[in-house]
Formats: structure tokens, sequence, C-alpha cells
């Protein structure tokens, strides 16, 4: 992995930290991200429990960590009145920053397609209530995705389309709404996401967003990769360098971006001092 300056600050907007893979060596995993300038990191609530965890784990690393408050579309059919109701006394916690992960998945579809809309609805009026940005996922649902975030889009304090992998109409879309677009290592993979090396081209710089969506999408141009093959939040300048060139622009142009528009999007404090050692 070419070496990145550590005097530059990245932002991981995507991190799934609370997942089993972690479960070993999550300080560890914290601190090693620190240590490659990752000051601060968003961790993704998928379900009320994972929600839980993800407010758990911020409240032993203020202002290091932060969480979404949401229902993946993958677990829509969980959802019902107790379960909105956990939801929305989970996102009036001050680590969260945001509802979500929520969105539309046609491409697995684990729940039902009028289920999950009726979800993903159901959390945007939620958004819209608490004041909070959105944290937004869609795969093979882009028609009924952007028709119910254009049905309540006027009520919504922002948004990012998190993992963004599509094309050019879907950027464009997303853009013409307003959204911020998070890029993570799938860029890094020439097999599925080199179209992505000229689309990021197009996205504005004050609303370019990286994640790693750690333990998912390991970098492929990583070297040496690792043994577990886990994605980490510590590889976010790998993959940032990698937009970088891309966008022909330098890295700390582009740490310095999408960290402020980061802070932007989620009303994130500055980042506290490195602990001693690190």
């Amino acid at each position: 992995m070419p070496a990145v300056p550590t005097a530059l600050e990245f932002i991981d907007i995507g991190v799934n930290l609370t997942h089993t893979s972690f479960a070993a060596d999550r300080d560890s995993v914290i601190m090693r991200a620190q240590r490659s300038g990752v000051s601060q990191m968003i961790v993704t609530g998928a379900c009320a429990a994972s929600t839980a965890a993800a407010i758990a784990l911020c409240r032993l690393h203020p202002a290091r960590l932060f969480a979404t408050a949401g229902v993946h579309p993958h677990h829509a059919s969980e959802v019902s009145a107790v379960v909105l109701g956990e939801i929305g006394v989970l996102a009036r916690a001050p680590e969260v920053v945001a509802i979500g992960e929520c969105g539309l998945d046609y491409y697995r579809a684990f729940s039902p397609p009028t289920v999950q809309r009726h979800a993903f609805a159901r959390q945007l009026e939620l958004a819209a209530q608490l004041g909070k940005p959105v944290f937004l996922h869609q795969r093979d649902a882009h028609g009924d995705f952007l028709a119910i975030l254009r049905e309540h889009r006027a009520h919504l304090g922002g948004g990012v389309a998190h993992c963004f992998t599509a094309g050019i109409t879907e950027l464009d879309n997303y853009l013409e709404l307003g959204l911020y677009i998070g890029i993570t290592g799938w860029i890094c993979d020439e097999r599925r996401g080199a179209h992505l090396l000229e689309l990021v081209q197009r996205i504005p710089a004050d609303r370019l967003l990286l994640e790693t969506d750690g333990p998912y999408l390991l970098p492929r141009t990583l070297t040496p990769k690792p043994v577990s093959r886990r994605n980490e939040p510590q590889y976010l300048p790998h993959i940032a360098a990698v937009i970088a060139r891309a966008r022909a622009e330098p890295l700390a142009t582009l740490a310095r971006a999408s960290t402020a528009a980061t802070r932007r999007l989620f009303a994130l404090p500055a980042a506290p001092p490195a602990p001693p050692g690190d």
C-alpha cells in the first residue's frame, strides 16, 4: 500500500464496526485507523439491534465514532410500529448523526418490494421529523428509489448515496436531488468498478464522501492484502488516493474537501486530539 502522509485527515462515513469479524480486535482496528489518518468514523446501523450496538460502541469513543440508526432493506420485513418506535428512540441519541442504512434492494430481495418501499418511506419521515440526514442504500431499484426520494426530498435535511456503484444516469439523478455521493473501494475493482474512475470526476468536491464499508469491499489494488481479506478503516487513505488520481487532483485537496463535506452533512465536531502513543 503506498504511503499516505499522516498529516492528512480522513473520515470513514460507513463502516460496519459491530460486525462479528471485528469482535476480537475492534479496539486495534480503531487505533490503526487513527494512525492512518482516519480521525473519525460513522458506524452503520442496519436494524434495531445493530443500531443499539453501534451507539454503545460510540459511547466508548466519544467524538471519534458516530452512528446511523435505521433498518436496511434486507430487514424491511422486520419493520413494524414497534420496531419503528425503537428506531425513533435510538435515533434521538446524540451519537446518531443520520437515519439509515435505509433504501431499496431488489437485487437480493430478502424482503418483498412493497414491504421495502413502506419501510423506506417511514424512515424518510423519521429523518424529516428529527432533522437528520439519511444514509441511503439502493441496488437494482433505481426507479422506485428515486420516486420515493423525490416525494420526500423537500422535507429532508440532506443525505448520501452510500456505496455508490451505479452509472451516469443514477449519479446525475442523485446530484440533482442534492445528495452527497459515498465512494468505496469498489472503485479499485477493475472487473466491476472501472467505470467509477470516470464518474468520480463528475462529483462536485463538496459532495464527494469516502467510505470503506468494512469489513466488506476490500480494495483489490491493496498490496499486500491482509490474510483475513477483511476491509477496515485504515485502508480508507488507499481508496482516497485512487479517487484523487482519477480526479487528477492532489490527495491533500481531496482529503480536505471530503472531510469538510462530511462534517457539514452530518454536523460532526472536530476530531479530538489523538491519544498519547498514536
